[in-house]
């Protein structure tokens, strides 16, 4: 049978006794720690190891936020409260997991193209930064805020002419759902202050999940650029300007990790040679999967392992409920396989072919196909890696009834 590749495991896992260690504990002890299986593992280490590679090429001018909607899972929060700038969130409920954590909202900016008015409401109260996304938008945040007798802290997302190339998902450029068109944002911009909302600055967010640092370099040149022109036609400086992320994480076979020392150095010299414009504004980076994707890892028991017309299936107890995305159905057109590994028997060389389903009852769960693996069998773990983004909570958990994974930080 031919065998398709399997994408490239992350730096910084190792083996114990022949196991997956994840945070320096095997496999099947993070199993019997957790009582079950299936399983989502978030490491610490891999969490610090990114944020201290952020901070060394990154312009100390850069703050970098978390983008919440990558993983929104308590203890991930927790740990990246001390880590990041600030939280970018695209709801209500977000906001709320913030403040449970102890988060101070004026840290927190809200974007999204359909918010509520109780959201509105929530994140004035709460003095959150609304990144308005229509003058409608706009206008309903300032009624609500003459209503409540709150000032509004007000921030426009543009919708640019350009876009990020190569990137998974397109934000900006054309007719799209996010954000203002730019030509339209001055006038906006100067009725917001006229309005008397703190004026917050602008979002530009062009895509994400690319991994070509020429077209981040590319991107971040072009929102810089297009931010300066903004600020001049409004006629006021820019508080704040985030300049949205786009940084990708290898996934799939043949994929390259993003190059961020080059993204830096670009970033180093832009920040020394600003416009006047931007030259007292706050300027950060949004990033999500970045940061968290490649510091979990799915773990899942074989539960049956059967030949079909010559073709072995190991059969799990996880699958596309908890890891849509590794199934293939979040976003891609042809599927490719997630790097994937037997936890149990991490050490040991690659000898059966088989394709790695889960327990549903449709043949879109599937997580490898036609992957060389160490040997396996019932009982063993099936690790599924780069899940620590766009996991458990953008995932269908509660499809045929099988309920939610556990999630454990270590």
């Amino acid at each position: 049978m031919k065998t398709k590749a399997l994408g490239p495991i992350p730096a910084g896992y190792d083996a114990i006794g022949g196991e997956l260690a994840i945070g320096g504990r095997s496999a099947s002890d993070l199993v019997e720690a957790a009582g079950r299986t299936p399983l989502f593992v978030y490491s610490r280490a891999h969490l610090d190891r990114r944020m201290d590679e952020l901070r060394t090429v990154l312009p100390d001018r850069i703050g970098v936020n978390y983008a919440v909607k990558a993983n929104p899972h308590a203890a991930i929060i927790a740990h990246m409260s001390d880590q990041v700038d600030g939280f970018d969130i695209a709801s209500s409920g977000e906001l709320a997991m913030l403040q449970s954590q102890g988060i101070d909202p004026a840290r927190v900016s809200f974007a999204g193209p359909g918010k509520r008015d109780e959201e509105l409401e929530a994140a004035i109260s709460a003095g959150a930064t609304l990144n308005c996304e229509s003058e409608g938008e706009a206008a309903r945040s300032l009624a609500i805020a003459q209503r409540i007798g709150k000032s509004a802290r007000i921030a426009i997302r543009v919708n640019p002419d350009f876009e990020l190339k190569g990137s998974g998902m397109k934000m900006g450029g054309g007719a799209k759902p996010f954000g203002i068109d730019a030509e339209r944002v001055p006038a906006l911009a100067r009725s917001i202050i006229a309005e008397g909302a703190e004026w917050r600055g602008l979002h530009i967010f062009t895509g994400s999940q690319a991994l070509s640092a020429d077209a981040i370099i590319e991107a971040q040149g072009n929102v810089l650029n297009l931010a300066d022109q903004l600020s001049n036609d409004i006629g006021e400086a820019l508080p704040k300007l985030n300049m949205g992320g786009g940084f990708g994480i290898p996934y799939f076979p043949g994929d390259e990790p993003l190059d961020i020392k080059s993204v830096g150095d670009a970033l180093h010299a832009k920040v020394g040679d600003l416009p006047k414009s931007l030259q007292n504004t706050q300027l950060c980076v949004e990033l999500g999967r970045y940061l968290v994707g490649e510091a979990g890892v799915y773990l899942c028991r074989v539960i049956d392992k059967k030949i079909s017309h010559g073709t072995t299936y190991l059969v799990t107890d996880g699958g596309l409920h908890h890891q849509l995305a590794a199934s293939g159905n979040f976003g891609t057109v042809v599927r490719r396989n997630y790097p994937v590994a037997i936890a149990s028997n991490y050490a040991g060389e690659p000898q059966d072919v088989v394709n790695v389903v889960g327990c549903l009852c449709t043949p879109l769960d599937r997580l490898a196909d036609a992957a060389l693996l160490p040997a396996a069998d019932v009982g063993d773990i099936v690790a599924v890696f780069c899940a620590g983004a766009y996991g458990a909570s953008a995932s269908p958990s509660a499809f045929l009834g099988h309920g939610e994974a556990t999630e454990l930080v270590v």
